[in-house]
């Protein structure tokens, strides 16, 4: 290999690294569009509960995602194979927090261990999923987590996120 398609196979892998942590922000944050262009639009989506498009994807998961009070994704170790100069499959590991009010009142939740396996291709140069299959691996429940009010005993704050647009998200 060429430095220079060394270079390239970098550059694209680097893209690729960046689209995986841009998914994840955008559903933390609520940013529908941003999670749109996680994907290319006709991308084939099986999560189980949805088989389907992308462009009919997202509109569901982000109802999902706005149904808790706290999300929090983490995806990590991504292994990545070009299998040509624009196309490549992926697979990585997926942690997902979701907190809401129980029928009681209380916050709680659970913490969700998958993997994504994934292709992806370029188009007019942008690099996106263009298909996506979710396993579930395992999940755990979150019972009793903090509502929100100051705790002197943790007096961390807790970032509520309920709808698009919050004043903290900052495009990047």
């Amino acid at each position: 290999m060429t430095l220079e398609a060394e270079l390239r196979r970098l550059l694209d892998q680097r893209a690729i690294e960046a689209l995986i942590a841009r998914y994840a922000r955008t559903l933390d944050w609520l940013d529908d569009a941003g999670q749109a262009s996680c994907y290319w639009p006709d991308a084939a989506i099986d999560y189980g509960f949805f088989t389907g498009t992308a462009a009919d994807f997202v509109p569901v998961v982000m109802a999902i995602e706005r149904a808790s009070a706290r999300r929090w994704h983490l995806l990590a170790g991504l292994a990545l194979r070009f299998t040509g100069p624009d196309t490549a499959e992926g697979e990585c590991y997926g942690l997902a927090a979701g907190v809401r009010a129980d029928a009681d009142g209380r916050m709680a939740g659970n913490l969700y261990g998958g993997r994504y396996l994934d292709s992806y291709a370029r188009r007019d140069g942008e690099w996106r999923i263009a298909s996506r299959r979710y396993i579930l691996d395992w999940s755990l429940p979150l019972p009793d987590q903090p509502d929100g009010s100051p705790r002197p005993e943790f007096p961390l704050p807790i970032l509520a996120i309920l709808e698009s647009g919050h004043p903290l998200y900052r495009p990047l």
